[in-house]
């Protein structure tokens, strides 16, 4: 459906997985849309769909240096997400954190516009408590190899409650959970795309520990619906909030319905497990169920199966 009111929106990290959906649903919302990314880890073929309609608009831009643009609302999604690509280079990630959110605040502050946050359930780290309410601290080691993503974020979460007290600016957190789908990078490290690359070419599926840690799986769109209806909440809603699947899976469990979605012929190894890896992860959604009237649809098995089809597009192979 089309909104009432057009705007001109700012998608930073436009082109990467989740700001390629984010911005498309924005058109179709009949907004003008702004996608600004610097091509890190967002790909041009993300957007490429979106290039012939003229209310789109792609800049390559590091949010790292200021941005002067007029716009209505801002998302800010840019930061590399799955530890292979943060971890490449951490003091680049902690500036994209840090610097970025101070460049989006100013602008935002500049031309009164709302800004969404894209933080991340990562600023629980390693919870002691489960599932995770926003409430809750986190357990967090800041000089540990995950750092410059989990401290990053934080701070870029005390920065926004800061300009919003200081300066009144309308700022909306959202702590986003494991998020998969079409346009996940193949080579990001993380779990989904891990297991359906190595199930899809025939590879050794690789489980880290026992495969008892546990993760909650959300669709992009079901994740993408979550973000627009934050946007629109009233100007003195500003979370955080939690924003994922609340149904919890066991790698191992992930690891054999891949193998059964492809029908790949793959074997399970077992790795010791990563540093700082946590033990569970879930998220708490009364908060979004509550004041968005938000709830995932997508089943884990229909979002996979559309997930490995994307995946099979990519590699132009079929395993099994």
């Amino acid at each position: 459906m089309r909104d009432l009111v057009a705007k001109r929106v700012l998608v930073t990290g436009g082109a990467g997985f989740i700001g390629s959906h984010l911005c498309a649903r924005l058109l179709a919302a009949g907004h003008e849309v702004l996608c600004v990314d610097n091509f890190y880890t967002g790909r041009r073929a993300n957007v490429a769909h979106l290039l012939t309609n003229p209310r789109f608009e792609l800049i390559r831009h590091d949010v790292c240096f200021p941005l002067y643009v007029e716009v209505d609302e801002i998302y800010n999604l840019a930061c590399p997400a799955s530890p292979i690509h943060y971890q490449h280079d951490p003091v680049q990630t902690t500036k994209t954190s840090v610097h970025g959110m101070i460049n989006m605040l100013g602008l935002a502050k500049r031309v009164r516009a709302k800004l969404v946050q894209a933080s991340t359930s990562e600023v629980y780290g390693d919870p002691e408590v489960h599932p995770q309410t926003e409430s809750y601290w986190g357990r967090v080691n800041p000089i540990g190899l995950r750092a410059c993503y989990d401290e990053g974020k934080r701070c870029a979460e005390t920065l926004c409650f800061d300009y919003h007290r200081q300066h009144r600016l309308v700022v909306k957190v959202a702590r986003i959970f494991n998020t998969y789908g079409p346009r996940m990078h193949p080579n990001d490290g993380r779990v989904v795309s891990n297991f359906i690359m190595q199930a899809l070419q025939g590879r050794e599926i690789t489980v880290y520990g026992e495969g008892n840690q546990t993760r909650s799986f959300c669709y992009v769109d079901d994740l993408v619906e979550a973000l627009i209806r934050l946007m629109a909440t009233p100007d003195d809603f500003t979370g955080p909030i939690n924003l994922g699947n609340p149904h919890e899976f066991t790698m191992l469990q992930l690891a054999r319905l891949v193998i059964a979605l492809t029908g790949s012929p793959s074997s399970i190894v077992f790795r010791p497990l990563p540093s700082d890896d946590p033990v569970q992860r879930q998220p708490d959604i009364s908060l979004a169920r509550r004041v968005l009237n938000w709830n995932p649809t997508v089943e884990l098995e229909k979002g996979l199966t559309e997930t490995i089809g994307y995946f099979r597009s990519l590699i132009g192979t079929k395993a099994g």
